[in-house]
């Protein structure tokens, strides 16, 4: 059996304690498209390791508070 990783995320709530920053706004700051910031709210899209960084950056935290991380098993 082989592990599926499966990613989710903290930015919408993220960004409603921080003044209820736009996903324009988290966008802008990380360097990204607005559109992409909506694919990773919506779990549709993991981000590079870079992209994970520059999001935890703007909200000043650690990456482990914006994303986490689980594993579930699959058959192969």
């Amino acid at each position: 059996m082989a592990k599926k990783y499966i990613i989710t995320n903290n930015i919408r709530k993220l960004r409603f304690f921080a003044n209820e920053m736009t996903q324009l706004e988290l966008a802008e700051k990380a360097g990204a498209s607005r559109q992409t910031i909506v694919a990773l709210e919506a779990g549709k899209y993991s981000p590079s390791l870079e992209m994970a960084f520059r999001i935890a950056d703007v909200f000043e935290v650690s990456i482990a508070e914006v994303f986490e991380c689980r594993t579930e098993e699959s058959e192969k």
